[in-house]
């Protein structure tokens, strides 16, 4: 493909079917903490290991499906699998019986398996490794998530905190419907990118039931499984390790069998991958200990009216995004022509560095706020604005970066492996989010003053550990920079 100012314009039809889906993603996971703990009267350190375990979950199983998509269904039938599976997860959530929570979090778990990665490596397959402008159109895709992300969890934060939890998640579930529908009708126009790799999907095993049918009939067996991990959460804190320790064992594996150069483009992957873990850890306090943080201690007023903390909160990391995605999906080819592009690295490096700063704005907020308890919108709002800013410099780019490292024919399973890492770090931020608990007697109490402590203290500690790893990061620039080859 000849590198022109202009994109495909079946970036486009995947830029509104992840919107759709990411509303319904987000706008359900906007409610989940502070469902658990306000309705199901969860306490909250077993809130936040629950919203752990679902996170990481959920982004566990793109490792799966990418894996499942490289060698059998190519990545458009396991989208649309993935999407009903989705829907079905959004439907069950609506149902207002106890059962339906844990069986709506583990089809969705199924689904995002499917979706996730491949719709992102769909976005891969339409430029060629070194065409300028794919991390632009990376930072488009991610304007379209996010975009998405903004309107779900506004709308459904609204909905379930203001009139009704499950009709939050209903609504959440009829966006992810139109957000396959968009899929399935433009799916013609990529003509064969994306259809299955192996010709053995159609054969049958033992002459009963095709590979196909066998892999969709083994997702709903998992479902059960899934729920049994949520009554037993505790197991992930071994179970995680473990998998961790097998994906990259199993990358390097891969990566020692390939010709030095590709070997080398691999290894550059999988580490900046495994570094991403801390990222995640630290930035997906949003969906966790900052919801409550919001609800707690900062002013949500606004000429006089207030505004709904979950709303809110869940609004402004994607506002952002959708910003600062039109800025730095000009600023990178702007800086690439001028020879000053940073390398994917040092962008990895920037990306803990912005986050510490961001950390670090709550903090200050906090400190001159311990008299009344309240920090203001803006500077929860400023906070948000460098935090949103590292992440242009990491998930976009990551997203990017593994479509130009990895071999052809294991892109999904990288991006998986991607997600996977994202996986941990959301693990990771349930155990950083449990930290920052508050004791139920000063719940009770219901006094800002009383709580802003308990956050502060854990919210600066997380800006110094951010910004010390993009520094290490930066240290190791020059090494991933070799290694990478041409690649930047």
């Amino acid at each position: 493909m000849t590198a022109t100012s202009k994109h495909p314009k079946q970036l486009y039809l995947l830029f509104f079917t992840e919107m759709w889906e990411r509303f319904s993603f987000y706008g359900m996971k906007a409610l989940l903490l502070a469902y658990m703990v306000t309705q199901l009267k969860f306490d909250e350190p077993k809130g936040y290991a629950i919203l752990g375990a679902y996170s990481a979950l959920v982004y566990t199983m793109p490792m799966f499906g990418g894996m499942l998509a490289d060698k059998f269904l190519g990545y458009r039938r396991a989208i649309i699998f993935g999407g009903i599976m989705m829907a079905i997860g959004h439907i069950v959530l609506a149902i207002p019986q106890d059962w339906s929570f844990f069986y709506g979090m583990a089809f969705i778990i199924c689904g995002n398996g499917f979706f996730k990665p491949n719709i992102s490596s769909m976005v891969g397959t339409l430029y060629d490794n070194n065409d300028p402008r794919k991390d632009s159109a990376f930072s488009l895709f991610y304007m379209g998530i996010n975009v998405g992300a903004a309107l779900g969890g506004l709308l459904c934060g609204y909905v379930g905190q203001k009139i009704n939890w499950h009709y939050g998640f209903g609504m959440a579930g009829i966006f992810m419907v139109i957000g396959l529908i968009v899929f399935i009708m433009g799916k013609k126009s990529f003509q064969e990118k994306g259809l299955p790799l192996s010709p053995k999907l159609k054969e049958k095993i033992a002459g009963i039931i095709t590979i196909e049918y066998l892999i969709y009939l083994l997702s709903f067996v998992a479902l059960p499984l899934i729920v049994t991990l949520f009554n037993y959460y505790e197991t992930l804190d071994s179970i995680m390790p473990i998998l961790a320790v097998v994906s990259v064992a199993y990358i390097t594996y891969i990566a020692l069998k390939l010709e030095k150069e590709a070997k080398y483009k691999l290894l550059s992957a999988l580490a900046l991958v495994v570094v991403s873990t801390f990222f995640w850890a630290f930035y997906e306090q949003n969906s966790g200990s900052l919801n409550l943080f919001a609800m707690r201690n900062v002013d949500m007023h606004i000429f006089g009216i207030e505004l709904p903390a979950l709303a809110v909160n869940n609004f402004l990391p994607p506002a952002w995004v959708i910003i600062l995605s039109l800025i730095f999906a000009s600023l990178w080819p702007w800086l690439n022509k001028r020879g000053l592009e940073p390398s994917t690295p040092a962008k990895f490096a920037l990306s803990f560095i912005f986050v510490g700063l961001g950390f670090f704005t709550f903090y200050l907020a906090c400190k001159s706020s311990l008299d009344h308890g309240l920090i203001s919108l803006l500077a929860f709002s400023g906070g948000y604005f460098f935090i949103i800013c590292g992440e242009m410099c990491i998930s976009p780019v990551g997203l990017s970066m593994i479509t130009k490292l990895s071999p052809v024919n294991i892109v999904g399973l990288m991006m998986g492996i991607f997600f996977f890492f994202t996986a941990i770090g959301e693990f990771l931020a349930g155990k950083i989010g449990a930290l920052m608990s508050v004791p139920k007697h000063i719940i009770e109490a219901n006094n800002p003053v009383l709580s802003l402590p308990y956050y502060a203290n854990i919210l600066f500690q997380i800006s110094i550990y951010s910004a010390a790893i993009g520094i290490f990061i930066f240290l190791l620039v020059p090494l991933l920079k070799k290694w990478m080859g041409n690649i930047r």
